[in-house]
């Protein structure tokens, strides 16, 4: 089983580029980063954690192509991903070309893992109009990856709007999106139809379900795609547990600290589980 590591990358932790670097010497397959591109004071969206006050690191998060940008330059072979991106908050054109350049400089190891964002008052400051996020966020990305694929880009949809364009640099290979979100219909449809595979945020529920998207994938006449548990806090027997499902990546979630906290984590991990 591979292992990888995110870690909420702020202005305050160890820098990503060096947490890239220490993952890869470890042994590590793949270093993930978050996205939040500014926190509006007003808090009518209750904080995800479950806390009375949202933690400041959300406001403080770095750009994460960017910072993974940094890390390609001090690595080799790991995968650099976003845990997760936002595409719904983003240009799909502006994007699809950082994303195609930042694939191509760091030699075909990105993994684009994308949600539909939490903080309606985030996503309001972008135009998202909030029920319709997910359909927002599936056509910016059937966007960028015409634009990846076509030499002649088009695309007509209720979001995204553009005739036929050059958009170079391609990406290396087909750049792997992976859907983040708790279980359902919704977002097993959308994995189904233009995703690569499913992050499940902290892991839990994957085993009831699988079923339900091995059912998405088959009526899209696709094979069922990976599931990589992300932000796992590990135990042997979870990890164990994981395996017995065939899953084969797992993300461990390291502190957003600096490098006296996560370095000693990475060394822990590393040795427990590598």
């Amino acid at each position: 089983m591979r292992l990888g590591i995110t870690m909420f990358a702020t202005d305050r932790t160890m820098a990503p580029h060096e947490l890239a670097r220490a993952a890869e010497e470890r042994g590590f397959a793949s270093v993930y980063v978050p996205e939040h591109t500014h926190i509006p004071v007003s808090r009518a969206t209750p904080p995800p954690t479950g806390d009375a006050a949202l933690p400041a690191e959300y406001a403080r998060t770095l750009d994460p192509l960017v910072a993974l940008a940094a890390a390609a330059a001090v690595t080799e072979r790991i995968t650099l991903g976003t845990g997760v991106l936002l595409p719904a908050q983003r240009d799909p054109i502006v994007t699809a070309k950082a994303v195609a350049t930042l694939d191509r400089l760091a030699g075909g190891r990105l993994a684009l893992g994308v949600g539909f964002g939490w903080n309606a008052e985030e996503g309001a400051d972008h135009g998202v109009p909030w029920k319709r996020r997910r359909a927002m966020a599936r056509e910016h990305v059937l966007a960028m990856r015409a634009l990846w694929t076509d030499d002649e880009a088009s695309f007509k949809g209720e979001f995204v709007d553009f005739d036929a364009c050059w958009s170079w640099p391609k990406p290396s290979r087909r750049v792997p999106v992976l859907l983040g979100g708790a279980p359902g219909p919704t977002l097993f449809a959308h994995i189904a139809e233009y995703g690569d595979g499913w992050l499940p945020i902290g892991g839990a529920g994957v085993r009831e379900a699988l079923p339900d998207l091995r059912r998405a994938c088959a009526a899209a006449g696709r094979e069922t795609v990976p599931v990589v548990p992300f932000g796992t806090s590990p135990t042997p027997e979870k990890l164990d547990y994981y395996a017995s499902l065939g899953i084969e990546e797992v993300v461990l979630r390291a502190p957003g600290a600096g490098r006296d906290a996560v370095l000693p984590l990475l060394d822990e991990y590393a040795r427990a589980y590598l």
